[in-house]
């Protein structure tokens, strides 16, 4: 059994994006050429014209477009001050968390201190 980390949430977060992008493996998206202050995400439209961010581990591009190397879920969690969450993934600068409600998202880690 692997040992899952927690963390607890220093400072709360709202989602921005209440319409997540979610994209499947193999996806051709459309590079948007837009400036992030998260070094290692992409901005990207898929062909029914939703955007949103990427983490450039997920992409393989050509030119302004890309492909998905795996499946993607650009879902934010809204998380409160002292909360306490499993961190499932990290990105970027980014965690991928489960709150207590079972609800899962990105969470920046600037908002976040690891519990050893």
């Amino acid at each position: 059994m692997t040992h899952k980390k927690t963390c607890r949430v220093i400072k709360a977060y709202r989602s921005a994006y209440p319409d997540p992008l979610i994209i499947k493996a193999g996806e051709v998206l459309t590079i948007e050429n837009r400036e992030s202050e998260w070094a290692g995400w992409t901005r990207c439209i898929n062909k029914n014209g939703k955007d949103g961010w990427i983490p450039d581990s997920c992409l393989e591009t050509r030119g302004n477009k890309a492909t998905a190397l795996r499946d993607y879920d650009a879902t934010e969690l809204t998380v409160d001050h002292g909360e306490e969450l499993i961190v499932v993934n990290k990105e970027a600068g980014w965690f991928w968390c489960e709150n207590q409600d079972g609800q899962t998202g990105w969470v920046p880690g600037e908002c976040l201190e690891m519990i050893e």
